[in-house]
């Protein structure tokens, strides 16, 4: 596809400053769901709090992820916390922003998946999880062709 000129330098302009609102963007909602369940928001059941403390998240996840036993559910807790962390850290600081957007994509779909298949999907549409997958996966992409103009 042939841009012109004048779309070329929009877009030498205007992309670097869209990839770095769409890693703010991404990097909040991955760190806010991180202080959601450690009660960086408040605690349980008050509005806009999903989870409120760690224990209800583990409850959660051991909702949407059924074939796992319950005596793992905390490591895979936990896992998917710290996963969460880094990825939100990373995609915040732009390190190797190719890689953790591609991981941040995948992580983010398979957890869309595992709402879907265990709440139906309304779940993971009305908290976005599709969008935040499809989002990284686009990162990624741009992150490579900045790769290749530099």
């Amino acid at each position: 596809m042939r841009t012109s000129k004048i779309g070329r330098v929009l877009l030498k302009e205007e992309l670097p400053i869209a990839r770095m609102l769409l890693r703010i963007a991404l990097s909040a909602s991955l760190l806010s769901a991180v202080a959601d369940r450690f009660g960086l928001w408040g605690a349980p059941g008050q509005p806009t709090v999903a989870w409120g403390s760690f224990s209800k998240f583990l409850t959660y996840t051991a909702v949407l992820n059924p074939w796992c036993p319950v005596s793992l559910i905390p490591i895979l807790g936990w896992f998917v916390s710290i996963a969460e962390t880094l990825l939100g850290i990373g995609l915040l600081v732009g390190f190797r922003l190719r890689l953790v957007a591609q991981l941040t994509s995948v992580m983010t779909m398979l957890f869309a998946l595992a709402m879907t298949f265990n709440l139906g999907v309304h779940a993971p549409l009305n908290y976005s999880v599709f969008v935040c997958s499809a989002a990284t996966f686009l990162l990624s992409a741009v992150a490579e062709i900045d790769s290749e103009q530099t």
